[in-house]
């Protein structure tokens, strides 16, 4: 769930106006004039400091989505065979729309490229399991894509599960239709529940319509998933990044920069899909340094060490429980609690209702939290931007302006379409990734496909019938 992408040009054409558009990303003399400089996540997490303790070595995260190209060099031995649930050429390891070879670089990339031009994901010794998902030109008008999307996708959580994967990425989603339980549903949940008595640890990405309809999406709101929105450089939640109870934490989104497939080679994005990939990558950190501990201890760990709301709550709907904060959590995680209990209270919220789908909650605009700017600022602890995303608390004052395009650096090829049907129901406000263009109008934040794609016009994946 990616709100834009842009491709970065080769750097000895635009270093000179990269230069000015990166100046507050945090970059350092050292790395002057390469991809890593741009890669203000990595400062503001103090990465290389981590580096030293884990690096995310004996971990694997399962990537569900469109394909993991494995032929990059920043991925290169990083990426195993997993499961292709399309019937589009290729397999797992064909990525027609790139968006799943951004997530698995931003988790796991080595920087192998080289000095100038390589990017690193926060755990650069995860190895990434990918699962493809079919395409939006498959049964394409045949089925209830909502439908079937929840349907495909528990079928990959299911593989994921029996895999050899410890951590299970979803930066994909979808609302329910209005008025009906047609992606959170029952098999969806059970799903769900399978992976976490297999000790696996799922995040998926929250959405993008935080500015707009706000409408709930599965699975991050599925109990037992991990809903992770976007936030900047600056440690505030991104206008885009949907809010609500089913926000667990936050993790930097905005203007993130990675390994992608084409060109350039190299692209810049936003939305909670990269902020996903980052909250995947932080308990893969946290993981390979205690192999020992459960999936529930991981996770209460994450919980107990994030940045907390700025407004003093334990829980906002803007934040959660705050940014992940690996960095202390190799350094000070405190107890990590009992083994075997779900520290999200979500699962138990889920025991005491009916298991029915009628007993789900509605995700209906009347239903959504009202957005009441916080204009609380998060404390600085050295005097830098980047610090703020170690700091003591995390604010969610709007980010302005977070999708604004560079022009000359911007993708300016466009997805194509299959002609809009007729359909007797409303369409929800926004084209959730993995879900077919139309009918459904485009995401919030308008922008092109992922920059680069291997072929021009690719639609998105969508979950599809298994062949």
């Amino acid at each position: 769930m990616r709100t834009s992408t842009r491709a970065l040009w080769p750097w000895p054409t635009v270093s000179a106006l990269l230069g000015v558009l990166f100046i507050a990303l945090g970059s350092t003399p050292a790395y002057a004039e390469s991809v890593r400089a741009r890669q203000w996540h990595l400062d503001a997490m103090h990465a290389e400091e981590m580096w030293k303790v884990s690096t995310g070595q004996g971990i694997t995260v399962a990537v569900i989505d469109s394909g993991v190209d494995d032929s990059l060099a920043d991925l290169k031995g990083q990426v195993l065979d997993g499961k292709d649930y399309s019937s589009q050429r290729g397999d797992e390891h064909t990525d027609i729309d790139g968006h799943g070879t951004s997530i698995a670089a931003l988790i796991a990339a080595t920087g192998a490229r080289g000095p100038e031009t390589g990017s690193y994901g926060l755990a650069p010794d995860a190895k990434i399991l990918p699962i493809r998902m079919r395409y939006s030109t498959e049964d394409y008008g045949q089925v209830d894509t909502k439908a079937e999307f929840s349907r495909v996708l528990s079928k990959a959580i299911r593989y994921a599960a029996d895999s050899q994967a410890q951590i299970i990425n979803m930066s994909v989603g979808a609302s329910d239709s209005p008025g009906r339980h047609n992606v959170g549903t029952p098999e969806l949940a059970s799903a769900v529940r399978y992976a976490l008595s297999k000790g696996k640890l799922l995040f998926a990405a929250v959405g993008n319509t935080g500015d707009t309809s706000n409408y709930i999406e599965y699975p991050a709101a599925t109990p037992g998933v991990v809903g992770v929105g976007a936030a900047d450089q600056n440690a505030k939640v991104a206008p885009f990044s949907q809010v609500g109870p089913q926000v667990d934490l936050v993790a930097p989104g905005v203007e993130m920069v990675h390994a992608c497939t084409g060109r350039t080679g190299v692209c810049q994005s936003d939305g909670s899909s990269d902020a996903t990939a980052i909250a995947s990558a932080s308990a893969a950190l946290i993981w390979s340094k205690h192999p020992d501990w459960t999936n529930n201890q991981v996770l209460r760990v994450m919980l107990n060490t994030a940045s907390k709301p700025s407004g003093g709550e334990k829980h906002s709907d803007y934040v959660g429980y705050g940014g992940v904060r690996p960095r202390v959590a190799l350094t000070d995680p405190g107890d990590p609690g009992p083994p075997d209990v779900y520290p999200l209270p979500d699962l138990a919220a889920a025991d005491a209702k009916s298991p029915s789908p009628e007993a789900t909650d509605s995700t209906g605009p009347e239903n959504q939290p009202t957005h009441t700017s916080e204009t609380a600022t998060p404390k600085n602890e050295d005097g830098s931007n980047t610090s703020l995303w170690i700091g003591l608390g995390i604010a969610t004052a709007a980010l302005l302006g977070s999708a604004i395009a560079v022009p000359l650096l911007r993708a300016r090829r466009r997805r194509s379409t299959p002609a809009p049907t007729a359909s007797p129901m409303p369409p929800p406000p926004y084209q959730p990734y993995a879900v077919p263009p139309q009918p459904y109008p485009p995401h919030g934040h308008p922008a092109g496909p992922v920059s680069g794609s291997s072929a021009d016009g690719a639609a998105p994946p969508y979950p599809g019938r298994q062949q």
